[in-house]
């Protein structure tokens, strides 16, 4: 066991034995993981990858896909200016939707030698690539590590919110066995609005079709395979707002569809529409959304995005009070169903992830640098 062995075995003995506080147990050993010697490579010359916000289930598929041309340093806190530092000696860090990758933190990857960020995700909103150009780092991203999973768990929470499955569920482990209020609807034959008809929109209108729904689509760039699909028509944003039962969203985040949903566009849809969000939280006003429920213009949702969602997505947090008033707020209805951003979570795109990225990475090092690369953002 070498000095850093040894120091790492002594910080993880004193978090078991004093409680020592989450947080700083995480930055002790970012600091200690920044200290250790690297040049890119390990003992055995695989190339070093600094793996922020690791999970079991990401550490799992990628270990599997790792031909051993790799080694993952495992951080599992997410990257922001605070573990930056667990970089150093990295060429590539590997990061997920809820870390922060701004211009200060660019800068600070870019003193420690990193040279490449792999995103294991097809959003980038959370990037500035502005400040990765300036900084000469790279960005690649999995532009479609598996469109059916979204669309799979979007039809999901739209079946849950209509039968009220979530309610069921929990009266009868209560042994209330009773039916009262869980009248739900036919999805045969009700109009759906799909604002967003790519890779993932598209899959979703393909199930809707299987549902006997009559699809209402929008999207800046029709998508001719969706526009060839049955029972399916683009039409602009106010007809869609003004007939659809369901409205879901399936677009990216940008200036210009941030808070695409506020108090104008839900005053436009129809008397208890039910909304459904697995895209990005950003494209929601929340509190214009909370006042929608209040008042029955919007009659349900399902979401597995939170405009505000870091620090509380993919934690534990369930022995600590919840200090985000509106998120507690939009809890308490019963016809709000949110799962923390687990759409995209099956086995096959997981599978999906780990080789894009690993496929990414190792064109880079090829010597394809900017709009050689496959999946080049920026």
């Amino acid at each position: 066991m070498n000095d850093g062995e040894r120091l790492q075995a002594f910080i993880e003995q004193l978090q078991g034995q004093t409680g020592l506080n989450a947080a700083r147990y995480e930055r002790m050993l970012a600091e200690l993981n920044a200290t250790q010697p690297r040049d890119g490579h390990d003992a055995e010359g695989r190339r070093q990858i600094a793996f922020f916000d690791a999970k079991q289930y990401d550490l799992h598929s990628f270990s599997a896909r790792n031909d051993d041309s790799f080694q993952l340093i495992a951080i599992e806190s997410p990257l922001n200016e605070q573990t930056v530092s667990a970089a150093a000696g990295c060429k590539v860090v590997c990061i997920f939707v809820n870390d922060e990758a701004h211009e200060r933190v660019i800068a600070r990857l870019a003193e420690l030698g990193v040279e490449l960020i792999a995103l294991r995700c097809a959003g980038f909103n959370h990037v500035d690539l502005e400040a990765s150009q300036k900084y000469g780092i790279s960005v690649v991203r999995v532009p479609a590590y598996s469109p059916h999973a979204v669309a799979e768990h979007t039809v999901a929470l739209m079946l849950m919110l209509n039968r009220h499955l979530h309610q069921a569920y929990l009266r009868n482990r209560a042994g209330a066995f009773v039916l009262d209020g869980l009248t739900g609807f036919d999805m045969y034959g009700k109009t759906v609005g799909v604002i967003g008809t790519w890779k993932i929109g598209q899959c979703v209108v393909q199930i809707l079709n299987g549902f006997g729904c009559r699809v209402l689509a929008y999207d800046v760039q029709e998508n001719p395979e969706v526009a060839s699909l049955p029972q399916t028509e683009y039409v602009g944003l106010d007809a869609l707002f003004a007939q659809s039962d369901i409205v879901t969203l399936h677009l990216p985040l940008f200036e210009e569809t941030h808070h695409l949903i506020n108090s104008q566009t839900i005053a436009r849809m129809k008397r208890g529409v039910m909304l459904i969000n697995t895209s990005r939280g950003g494209l929601v006003e929340t509190v214009s959304l909370i006042e929608g429920l209040k008042s029955g213009q919007i009659g349900y949702a399902g979401l597995d995005v939170y405009e505000e969602e870091a620090g509380i997505f993919f934690h534990d947090i369930s022995n600590q009070v919840l200090d985000d008033d509106v998120l507690a707020r939009l809890m308490t209805f019963n016809n709000v169903v949110i799962t923390s951003h687990q759409a995209f979570l099956t086995r096959e795109a997981l599978d999906n992830i780990a080789e894009t990225t690993f496929a990414n990475i190792a064109e880079y090092f090829a010597g394809k640098r900017g709009t050689e690369l496959t999946h080049h953002v920026g």
